[in-house]
C-alpha cells in the first residue's frame, strides 16, 4: 500500500458516513414512517426494512472514497486498488466484530444476528467495501 495513512483516512470517513446514513434511515423509518423500533424481541421493523439498502450505501460511499484515495496516488494500478480493497474489508470485518457484537450497546447484535440473520446483507456489504477502491480506479480512468 502506497499511502496507508491516507487510505485509512478515506476508509474511516466512509465507514462513519455509511453508519450515520444507516442510523438516519432507521430513525426516519421509526419516527416518520411509524415503523416499530428495536425492543427486547428484536431489531424492529424500522431497522429490518433498511437492510436491503445497506449494500447500496456501502457501494456508493466506498466507491466515492475509494476514488478519492486512488486519485491521490501517482499512477495507481489495479494492484493498488486490490490491496486497498482487501485492507479496507479486513479492517471493517475486525472492527465490526468489536463495534457491533463484542462491545455491548443499545444497537449491538449477537454473533448469530450479525453473521447469520444479517445474510446476505453483511456479505454484500463486505464485498462492496472490497470493490470500492476498484470502482474508484475505474472512475479515475473515466473522469
Amino acid at each position: 500500500m502506497r499511502n496507508f495513512g491516507l487510505s485509512m483516512l478515506w476508509f474511516w470517513i466512509s465507514y462513519i458516513v455509511v453508519t450515520v446514513i444507516g442510523i438516519l434511515h432507521t430513525v426516519f423509518n421509526i419516527y416518520v414512517l411509524k415503523m416499530s423500533p428495536m425492543d427486547e424481541n428484536g431489531m424492529g421493523e424500522g431497522y429490518e426494512k433498511t437492510k436491503p439498502w445497506h449494500p447500496l450505501y456501502n457501494i456508493i460511499c466506498f466507491s466515492i472514497f475509494g476514488y478519492l484515495y486512488i486519485k491521490g496516488l501517482n499512477a495507481p494500478t489495479i494492484t493498488d486498488a486490490l490491496v486497498t480493497g482487501a485492507i479496507w474489508a479486513g479492517v471493517c470485518i475486525v472492527f465490526d466484530v468489536f463495534g457491533w457484537v463484542i462491545i455491548k450497546h443499545p444497537w449491538s447484535l449477537t454473533f448469530r444476528e450479525f453473521y447469520v440473520d444479517y445474510q446476505p446483507w453483511i456479505t454484500l456489504i463486505y464485498l462492496a467495501i472490497f470493490l470500492g477502491p476498484l470502482i474508484g480506479l475505474g472512475l479515475k480512468h473515466l473522469i
